[in-house]
């Protein structure tokens, strides 16, 4: 899903927002298992179920989603992006690249001003008539979801395929990969903490078991109390989280002050006992290739020193 949207630092506010989005998003959920790969060779079949086919590797890429423009730097076409948009910080060099405005809804004649030969987009339900417009201007489109770790992994060897470059491409998925499991295994015999994690106040939003970071609560070591909900962010009530009782709150940074502060929230044992932790949203809220490092900040949050002692 498309995350760093707005400013440079992401609250939880402004990852509510994005999370939210994904409520609305049509998704191709029953045919996600075949959006793997085409039969067709030099194609691929994106979310939206479309196959993409391209003559030659790509040479003028635009993203529209923060999350698979830092891929396409992970996989070396960085060079090859010149367009981005608003929102695509990461990596550092991807600031450089002309922006064309929002990722969602995206103005199509500054999409098509950068003179694309490809252009990469997030799958939204929203935005199937932008691609279709883009198709019918002659411009290969494809769109993607990475809304679960295995979408990453997914998305990178597509990418990897449309680039060309399929064996870079499994070795950004193994090194990811190579993290995420040194950090299960770390944390797999350790008590597992109960974790609720607070993005949006009023209503009161959380995340579910249909996000990547319900998964990252997971291999970190600590237990979603909203992790059996399929939605990725749940609105849920301050009484029902009172009686789920987690032994850890997740907050961003900006906001553990007033949570603390809060007399509503002082009614949960763990504001109380201020266990009301503050974790890197600019790190854990990119389902790319810090989804590794995600974890290691995680773990280091519900379980310190874990990984250290693992590693001797």
């Amino acid at each position: 899903m498309p995350v760093l949207h707005f400013l440079e630092t992401i609250d939880a506010r402004r990852l509510a927002i994005l999370l939210a989005g994904a409520l609305t998003v049509a998704a191709c959920t029953g045919d996600r298992q075949r959006h793997t790969r085409d039969t067709t060779s030099g194609a691929v079949r994106d979310d939206y179920g479309e196959v993409v086919r391209l003559a030659a590797p790509p040479q003028r890429i635009v993203s529209l989603n923060p999350a698979t423009t830092e891929l396409l730097f992970a996989l070396g076409a960085g060079p090859r992006v010149v367009g981005r948009t608003q929102y695509d910080l990461w990596p550092d060099s991807a600031r450089l690249v002309p922006s064309v405005g929002a990722g969602m809804q995206p103005n199509l004649e500054a999409v098509l001003g950068r003179r694309p030969d490809l252009v990469v987009m997030y799958a939204s339900g929203s935005d199937r008539g932008s691609a279709e417009r883009l198709t019918a201007s002659g411009v290969p489109t494809a769109a993607f979801r990475i809304d679960r770790i295995a979408d990453f992994s997914r998305v990178t060897l597509l990418l990897g395929k449309l680039l060309n470059d399929t064996s870079r491409a499994r070795q950004v998925v193994d090194s990811v990969t190579t993290t995420l499991d040194r950090v299960r295994r770390a944390t797999a015999s350790l008590p597992k903490p109960t974790v609720f994690m607070h993005v949006w106040e009023k209503p009161l939003m959380t995340i579910g078991g249909g996000s990547f970071l319900s998964e990252l609560v997971t291999i970190a070591g600590g237990e979603n109390i909203y992790g059996s909900l399929p939605a990725p962010s749940p609105v849920v009530t301050l009484e029902d989280v009172l009686q789920r009782d987690p032994q850890i709150v997740l907050v961003s940074p900006r906001e553990r002050a007033s949570i603390l502060a809060s007399t509503q929230w002082r009614a949960l044992p763990a504001v109380r006992a201020g266990r009301v932790i503050a974790y890197d949203t600019n790190l854990v809220a990119r389902p790319s290739v810090k989804l590794g490092e995600a974890a290691v900040s995680l773990a280091a949050l519900f379980h310190p020193g874990a990984l250290r002692a693992a590693s001797r």
